[in-house]
């Protein structure tokens, strides 16, 4: 008999986005996504950080500030950096799941690429412009976006000795 307790594929690829972002040294948002094809593989995933071959410790983490004393003109988004991951891989048709509802920057990128399907967890900047202008670019190019409600409430790893 098969076991019936294990994860849906929602909760399984969510799990990933998120472990991916506690790579993320950011220390006020750690945002991970994972690409998904329409056969369930997962093509790329991401996190927010700094740009390749940079060191960390040359730029701020800073919110508050100047703009160039910010993180801002400086991290590449979770989304972004799972579509730069993937390395011309197609991604047409693909699902993206991610723990932050993309920023306007990143909804161009996730239309440009060819993926079909959004799923996130939190919205907490609904209210900002800039969310609001990715949800009309997403409504426009014909890219669902699905709030998901986790069937399980952790995931644990835990090492069998």
């Amino acid at each position: 008999m098969k076991r019936t307790d294990y994860i849906s594929w929602d909760d399984y690829f969510m799990g990933i986005s998120l472990l991916s972002g506690m790579r993320s040294k950011d220390p006020s948002t750690q945002v991970g996504a994972c690409i998904v094809d329409e056969d369930n593989r997962i093509v790329s995933i991401g996190y927010n950080g700094f740009i390749n071959g940079c060191s960390d410790e040359d730029f701020p983490w800073s919110r508050e500030g100047e703009f160039l004393e910010t993180k801002y003109p400086y991290v590449v988004h979770a989304e972004q950096n799972a579509i730069l991951n993937a390395r011309g891989k197609s991604l047409e048709g693909c699902s993206l799941y991610v723990n932050l509802f993309p920023c306007h920057d990143c909804a161009r990128n996730i239309i440009q690429s060819g993926i079909k399907k959004v799923y996130y967890i939190e919205d907490k900047y609904a209210d900002t412009d800039s969310i609001k202008a990715s949800k009309y670019m997403f409504e426009k190019a014909h890219v669902d976006y699905i709030k998901l409600e986790p069937k399980i409430e952790k995931i644990e790893i835990i090492l069998k000795k």
